[in-house]
């Protein structure tokens, strides 16, 4: 299968009010990310490189000693086994994250 409608990705809920819709091959992992306003993605670090791009809102990205906050066009980097975090302002926002490898704790 090569295409996908978003309503046939996995669902994960990773925190509250943070929801991904996640798709996967062999050596990478695509996963469209939902912030409600006010959720957090608690620190967090993991193995895999991730790279992704702010599709609508806006949000505080904590990435080791770094923080910006970050809006719809604007991309991030984040190399493996670096700790990050994400708050969520007043208003929901959408993000799609890239990972290489794919992260095995998101496949279901």
């Amino acid at each position: 299968m090569y295409f996908f409608d978003e309503s046939e990705l996995t669902e994960i809920n990773r925190a509250e009010g943070v929801v991904l819709k996640t798709l996967w091959g062999e050596k990478i992992m695509m996963s469209l990310v939902e912030l409600s306003a006010g959720a957090i993605v608690p620190e967090h670090v993991h193995e895999n490189e991730q790279a992704g791009l702010v599709l609508e809102g806006e949000f505080e990205f904590i990435i080791g000693n770094e923080s910006k906050l970050i809006s719809k066009g604007e991309y991030y980097m984040i190399p493996g086994n670096i700790p990050h975090k994400v708050i969520t302002g007043t208003k929901p926002a959408r993000a799609l994250d890239i990972f290489s490898p794919p992260r095995e704790d998101y496949k279901r």
